[in-house]
């Protein structure tokens, strides 16, 4: 049986970094439990209700945030707050298929534009390799806004 997952990432301010990477895949941030949003809601407003409806101190109602998929079909992200600034290399890191099926310059093409896109949305290209086959066909490594690298593949 295969199982579900989410992943977590650590972050300094984990609203911004959930929406930047929301905007990146697509994904959506999920309402408060038990709250019903109209389509035109904002999530992030209700989480605010929310939160300090249940008496969550406003120093901690930064601390988590979390996206969705809202098709279902990706994991889940979650963002908790940490004291530490990221001091290495990831030891995982995500790659955002970007050029599904497409190959040589067409592929290096696609990948360039969602690079562009991505960096006007606070990313950092770190670096181009170019296809290199059979192996590789190639990818653009690129660190989200607080360091945290991954590819378009």
């Amino acid at each position: 049986m295969s199982r579900h997952i989410q992943v977590t990432f650590d972050a300094h301010d984990p609203r911004a970094l959930s929406t930047f990477w929301r905007d990146v895949l697509g994904y959506v941030h999920p309402g408060p439990p038990g709250v019903d949003l109209p389509e035109d809601a904002d999530p992030l407003a209700a989480w605010d209700d929310f939160l300090t409806r249940v008496g969550v101190p406003e120093e901690e109602r930064g601390t988590r945030s979390a996206i969705e998929d809202p098709d279902g079909n990706g994991p889940r992200l979650f963002f908790q707050q940490v004291p530490e600034d990221k001091v290495a290399k990831n030891r995982v890191h995500l790659d955002v298929r970007a050029a599904p099926g497409l190959e040589g310059e067409e592929r290096m093409a696609a990948l360039e534009a969602e690079c562009d896109r991505l960096v006007a949305l606070g990313a950092t290209r770190v670096r181009r390799d170019e296809p290199a086959p059979p192996l590789s066909a190639g990818f653009i490594v690129m660190a989200d806004p607080e360091g945290n690298e991954f590819c378009l593949d």
